[in-house]
């Protein structure tokens, strides 16, 4: 079993500057490595306050520098707003500079808000989606490729940084479609679920979904798949500390519906309102559904979610919101220290 951080880097106000921000995801990575996860994620978003990575691959290429041992990841490079030819050159050069310590993980997308701006039409995001899916294999593969499709149309040509991975980086799907799942699986990717702020019963309708997807590629989800959970998780005995965690986790949901159902509204243009929403959480509910609450809970509690959907990856989301920042270091310690070797022991991984 493995865990990552996955680091949103959001801003909930303009009491936090962007570079304040930025800092605190740096800083949060370098902590998760010396407490022993295994991988950190970078977002990708742009135009708003919701999340201010513009570029996870220029941010893995700076915390390569930084770190040694923990895997980098894109969670995820959003497709339909890049260059092909431009994107396979970046990968090459940050799987290189980071020792080959690049997962790619790789998502159509959903603001309409980002592909305006960057004149894509996201109605089209799938097809798209779809076509750099057939570029990536024959770029970062192949000496010399070329692509002619109906969007991406790439004469013979040959990316000069290679990957040191090989044959390529591992490539991480993102998608809530079982279509898009369905391809990564034929393709042999690793695929990324998310059962958002739902509890034991949304993870086993997520796992029914990840088997039936399997299943309908040819494929047994244990024997043949593996993916990663993204999850909210906090230990305190704190209730205040709890609070806040979870009060910054309502807030992401918040605004990433408000920004994907194309009702977002900001009085400046760039600051997101935080709106109640009708899919809105208690406290109480949220407490119940995930794995917060003290140390020994939140084991328990992840104990059970780990044998009900099975993944090979959990990634905590540790940056949400204007969380503070020394209490998420303290944090990222304890899961080092003693909540990521107790679940690991009463898995039988390790023996103590």
């Amino acid at each position: 079993m493995e865990f990552g951080v996955f680091l949103l880097a959001q801003q909930r106000g303009y009491h936090q500057s962007s570079e304040h921000v930025i800092r605190n995801t740096i800083e949060q990575t370098i902590m998760a490595e010396q407490a022993g996860f295994s991988s950190a994620w970078y977002a990708e978003h742009h135009f708003n306050n919701y999340s201010l990575s513009p570029s996870p691959l220029m941010t893995i290429a700076h915390i390569a520098a930084k770190t040694r041992t923990i895997r980098l990841g894109t969670a995820v490079c959003i497709l339909p707003l890049y260059n092909p030819s431009r994107l396979l050159a970046e990968i090459g050069f940050v799987d290189t500079v980071s020792n080959g310590r690049l997962d790619l993980g790789v998502g159509s997308g959903y603001q309409e808000f980002e592909f305006e701006r960057f004149g894509v039409k996201i109605a089209e995001s799938g097809a798209i989606y779809n076509e750099f899916m057939d570029v990536l294999p024959l770029g970062l593969t192949q000496k010399t490729f070329e692509y002619h499709g109906k969007y991406l149309d790439i004469p013979p040509s040959s990316i000069a940084v290679r990957c040191l991975q090989q044959p390529a980086p591992p490539i991480w799907v993102t998608s809530g479609h079982p279509a898009t799942l369905g391809r990564g699986v034929r393709d042999g990717h690793h695929l990324f679920v998310t059962a958002l702020l739902g509890g034991n019963e949304a993870l086993s309708g997520l796992r029914d979904k990840m088997e039936q997807v399997a299943q309908d590629n040819g494929k047994d989800l244990d024997r043949d798949v593996k993916f990663g959970l993204l999850r909210c998780a906090y230990a305190s005995d704190s209730t205040a500390e709890i609070d806040s965690y979870l009060d910054n986790a309502r807030f992401q949901r918040r605004v990433s519906e408000s920004l994907k159902h194309r009702r977002a509204q900001s009085e400046d243009g760039y600051m997101v309102k935080e709106e109640p929403s009708p899919t809105d959480l208690s406290f109480d509910q949220l407490k119940q559904n995930l794995p917060v609450g003290s140390v020994n809970q939140v084991i328990d509690k992840m104990l059970t979610e780990i044998r009900t959907l099975k993944p090979k990856l959990i990634a905590l989301q540790t940056q949400l919101g204007d969380f503070d920042q020394k209490t998420m270091l303290k944090q990222l310690e304890l899961w080092g220290s003693t909540i990521i070797p107790a679940i690991r022991k009463e898995l039988g991984l390790i023996h103590m």
